[in-house]
């Protein structure tokens, strides 16, 4: 997994909210005009370009490989996102924005609550989404028994806060008075709906959290260059999870 912290905080700081962009505005909320088909084509192959890298090699990955993938120069990539924050904020809007309506789908379309679980990790695992998971959403609490040095072993790309065990909590990281970011906040409500549903009829083990549902939605798409590789891998790492999850009779 490699979701990482750095090139964020400022664009957290900005008060960029994590929600896709709509109509004409950019990912900062900058109206723009119409784009040229040449411009627009150019955008697209930044932005497919910037999942892929950044779903590889984490948000501290420089802009000069985004530009390199989307064989543009450096300088095409800085006229559409004029700072790196930026552009990692649209990625991360469209990722989060993604997760959140498959979670909706899954609540939607699953009666049985450990269906729509298990359908809902399925269906983000395997479109890799959680490998571009804003650091924000995947600040988890850590046990009283875990000093920070112990959980940063353990989760050497993630920053931490010390919280109640299994706690995820929104918290900025600069500024108290910076608020949480709505796209975030959807998508943790959705999610723990799927969670509340799972445990109240006893198919999810009762100390699971939302953030533990996340972390296997992060850790479960790993990046490896052969497709059908990292499918297989995927699909057999999202099996021991589960089962890890599933409670299990007395």
């Amino acid at each position: 997994m490699h979701v990482q912290g750095s090139h964020w905080s400022s664009a957290v700081a900005t008060g960029g909210a994590l929600s896709a962009p709509a109509g004409g505005a950019r990912g900062d909320g900058v109206r723009t005009a119409p784009l040229r088909v040449d411009a627009q084509r150019n955008l697209e192959h930044v932005l497919r370009a910037a999942r892929e890298v950044f779903g590889e090699l984490g948000y501290g990955a420089p802009m000069e490989d985004v530009a390199r993938r989307a064989r543009v120069g450096v300088g095409t990539v800085y006229r559409r996102f004029p700072s790196k924050d930026v552009l990692v904020r649209r990625i991360a809007e469209e990722e989060t924005s993604r997760l959140t309506e498959q979670a909706r789908a899954a609540l939607g379309q699953e009666d049985e609550p450990w269906s729509a679980l298990s359908r809902f990790l399925r269906t983000s695992v395997a479109s890799g989404a959680g490998r571009l998971l804003p650091p924000q959403v995947l600040r988890v609490g850590v046990a009283e028994e875990h000093g920070p040095a112990d959980h940063a072993r353990r989760l050497p790309q993630q920053r931490t806060q010390t919280a109640g065990a299994g706690e995820l909590r929104l918290v900025p990281e600069q500024s108290a008075g910076v608020a949480d970011d709505a796209g975030a906040g959807q998508l943790l409500d959705v999610v723990g709906q799927l969670v509340e549903r799972a445990r109240a009829a006893g198919e999810l083990r009762p100390d699971v959290s939302v953030s533990d549902v996340l972390l296997v939605i992060a850790t479960a798409a790993p990046s490896l260059p052969d497709a059908a590789q990292q499918a297989a891998a995927s699909a057999r790492l999202l099996d021991i999870l589960l089962e890890g999850l599933r409670s299990r009779p007395l």
